[in-house]
């Protein structure tokens, strides 16, 4: 009697360890076939007023492994709603509240839009015009805020293809560019908030092991020019933004996600 317990547990582990492999090999497991195309709410007309803007692209066959969503979807829309509703009560900025823009990097609408936003990036399988106009719009006055990926733990689980992927990406769209650690004391982090170093060095994760960093692409390379684009690498900002209405995460570690997401949307639209 006191063994049948463990028996049972052993063969009820055995069957999902043969279900799962056989999922697997119908591609219904991590890089398999099990996807969904994600709805994309309709895009409001632009008026002039601030719209957030996510960035929509074809994910890598290992890409939809979160519940079958492309890898861009993760979060949308209620990670960018309750950012601008902050954003909105903060400051003056009167951004559309509940209008989501999702648009894709050779979208010729995309160049109304100050700031692009785009998440899981080591899953993105880019085009070349993509490419093309990822590059154009940084050079003509774009700002890019990259989200959501992580220090590389195998394709085909968790984790994507990590910072080497990004690298290899933005190499194609920007040949010359060079990636730095930012420092506290850049302008991004003092744009709305003033954000400490110890505030960096100790920045909230919601789930992922490890220190968040953040480097930026500065025009020319040069540190004292315009930042073209921010990474937040090995964490997941919009993760708190995402949970903030559900009370998983402590309200002080939200608040500082918010705090960052402010700092970035206020540096785009005043540099």
């Amino acid at each position: 009697m006191t063994r049948r317990p463990a028996r049972t547990f052993g063969i009820a582990c055995l069957l999902l360890v043969i279900a799962s492999l056989a999922l697997a090999q119908r591609g219904g497991g991590f890089g398999g076939r099990f996807r969904f195309r994600q709805q994309i709410l309709p895009n409001a007309p632009y008026d002039g007023k601030f719209t957030f803007v996510r960035v929509n692209y074809e994910s890598t066959p290992d890409g939809y492994w979160y519940g079958g969503q492309p890898a861009w979807a993760h979060g949308y829309p209620v990670a960018e709603e309750n950012l601008m509703r902050i954003m909105n009560e903060v400051s003056y900025l009167g951004a559309h509240a509940e209008a989501f823009n999702s648009i894709r990097f050779d979208d010729p609408e995309l160049s109304k839009y100050p700031i692009a936003y785009v998440i899981e990036p080591d899953w993105w399988a880019i085009t070349d015009s993509e490419i093309q106009a990822l590059r154009e719009y940084m050079l003509k006055g774009g700002f890019v805020i990259v989200d959501d990926f992580k220090v590389l733990f195998g394709r085909g689980g968790i984790g994507g293809g990590g910072w080497p992927a990004f690298e290899t990406l933005m190499k194609r769209v920007m040949p010359e560019g060079r990636f730095v650690d930012l420092d506290a004391a850049d302008p991004v982090f003092h744009s709305f908030f003033d954000i400490k170093a110890t505030e960096l060095r100790d920045f909230p994760q919601a789930y992922i092991p490890g220190k968040p960093q953040f480097l930026g692409l500065y025009e020319d390379n040069d540190t004292s020019k315009r930042l073209l684009m921010v990474v937040n690498f090995n964490t997941d900002i919009s993760q708190y933004w995402e949970w903030s209405g559900r009370g998983l995460r402590p309200f002080d570690d939200t608040n500082e996600a918010y705090k960052l997401g402010v700092n970035y949307l206020i540096y785009g639209l005043t540099h």
